[in-house]
């Protein structure tokens, strides 16, 4: 995946300005720009064949969201990924998101929601045969979008969007080889199942087991990629986080 493909995966009705953040903010989820990487306004303006203006924008937008580190006299970087951040970010989408599978346990979600999210289940199991891991990664962002919006929490889903960049990012450097794509999607269907049947608890139960998963995959992740990560981290972080 090039950064001038997923720019061209994006064509529709947003404007230039928000299409080019999206792209750079996927771009880095996906490391398509690698933690610690030098951007720059001219290159990447040339690669998309857009003006420098909105670039610079996106830069901006970017630092704001703790992507990237704009440096005066230095230039332009790919944040390195924050093992606190991370810790921090899946503490929040964790609690946002054990409340909105309660709410749908306990009130019911529609007909359409629940074919919904079976369809997704679908589409999930066949990036198994496939192994094609992007696929999953885009579907899985659905998967539980479907869920917020599925009990009308449409502002709990914009908070998760907004705290995850750092999250994504060790989620999708964590497929294929330290979480398996089945595990998950038996997790997804958990979680549906529990919906169906009304079990507030095991939903809840499920939902945190999903995403706790981030903290097994952690460790190992820093060990084999320590060029991704910030120096200095507390070792202890993912024991507290874990209790």
């Amino acid at each position: 995946m090039t950064l001038q493909a997923l720019w061209q995966e994006t064509r529709g009705g947003d404007s230039v300005r928000q299409r080019l953040y999206q792209v750079l903010r996927q771009s880095i989820i996906r490391m398509v720009l690698v933690p610690g990487q030098a951007l720059s306004e001219k290159e990447i303006a040339e690669t998309v064949s857009v003006s420098r203006q909105p670039v610079r924008e996106a830069f901006i937008r970017l630092s704001e969201a703790g992507l990237v580190e704009v440096r005066p006299q230095r230039g332009t970087y790919v944040v390195k990924i924050s093992q606190r951040a991370v810790l921090e970010a899946r503490f929040v989408r964790e609690a946002i998101e054990v409340a909105v599978v309660r709410q749908a346990a306990s009130q019911g979600v529609s007909a359409d929601t629940l074919n919904e999210l079976h369809d997704l289940l679908e589409r999930q199991r066949r990036c198994i045969t496939s192994n094609d891991h992007d696929r999953f990664y885009r579907l899985d962002e659905i998967f539980h979008r479907t869920l917020s919006l599925g009990v009308e929490q449409h502002a709990a889903w914009k908070v998760v969007v907004e705290v995850r960049a750092q999250l994504d990012r060790v989620r999708y450097l964590s497929m294929p080889d330290t979480t398996p794509i089945a595990r998950l999607i038996d997790q997804h269907a958990a979680i549906v199942s529990a919906i169906e049947d009304r079990n507030g608890e095991v939903a809840d139960e499920v939902m945190r087991l999903h995403l706790r998963e981030i903290l097994a995959s952690l460790p190992d992740l820093v060990r084999r990629f320590p060029e991704m990560f910030e120096s200095q981290q507390t070792p202890s972080l993912v024991e507290e986080a874990s209790q």
